[in-house]
């Protein structure tokens, strides 16, 4: 059973940073890719970043290039989204998820989902 858990989220001023994190176990095939997401109130599901198990990263929101950055450590199992230069239009809820082979900027493709870590940035 694949369970994956995001971790990092918060309130925070404009400009400031966080880091946040997801930790999915139970992915046996090792072709897995895994994405950030994000929704505010209101709005569509949208994706942020994703990334391949080799590293190749994929942007979606233009609006988060130069201050957001993926990464992910395979032996861990763990995905990392670094959020710096924080904006009150950044505030959501950011969703991690994993799905086979390549990358995909809809939410619809992915097979796994986190509960979601809330990030609120006030001005």
């Amino acid at each position: 059973q694949v369970q994956v858990v995001e971790s990092g989220g918060g309130d925070v001023q404009a400009g400031g940073s966080l880091r946040l994190s997801c930790t999915a176990s139970g992915l046996t095939d090792a072709t897995y890719t895994m994405g950030w997401f994000r929704q505010a109130p209101g709005k569509e599901r949208e994706a942020v970043l994703c990334i391949q198990r080799g590293g190749i990263n994929t942007y979606y929101a233009d609006s988060v290039k130069g201050r957001f950055t993926i990464s992910r450590d395979n032996a861990k199992n763990t995905l990392y989204l670094q959020m710096n230069s924080l904006k009150p239009e950044d505030t959501a809820m950011y969703y991690c998820a994993a799905r086979r082979w390549i990358c995909s900027g809809s939410w619809q493709n992915y097979d796994h989902w986190g509960q979601g870590t809330q990030v609120t940035v006030s001005s």
